[in-house]
């Protein structure tokens, strides 16, 4: 299994409003470990330009802890998997957890 995640982040730790963030953590999975890690600067905020642009950079999978429902809709039209509602955590930790199936997902609490 091959994935590329991406986690909006800000100082490292999950940034909890998705189309604000200033990075985005993205790390390549490669049978359930992570191979590399890096951190890549935002685009401006803009209506439905972050799906595009993470698509582009062969994301696969999205960490975030809300995201208003068009964006998600994008996102899957770009075949890229979102994931909603997780926890305030380290990058690396959100995505270990994932893998491992131990990652715990609340509600989407972004209602734009």
């Amino acid at each position: 299994m091959k994935k590329k995640i991406a986690i909006p982040v800000k100082d490292g730790i999950l940034d909890g409003h998705f189309g604000h963030c200033s990075h985005f953590a993205l790390l390549d999975v490669m049978d359930k470990a992570i191979v590399t890690e890096e951190l890549v600067a935002a685009p401006p905020h803009e209506p439905g330009l972050l799906p595009p642009f993470l698509a582009d950079l062969g994301v696969t999978d999205v960490i975030a802890g809300g995201m208003g429902n068009r964006a998600i809709q994008i996102f899957n039209q770009h075949n890229v998997n979102v994931f909603v509602g997780a926890p305030q955590l380290d990058a690396k930790e959100l995505v270990k957890g994932f893998l491992d199936e131990s990652l715990s997902f609340t509600a989407n609490y972004c209602d734009h």
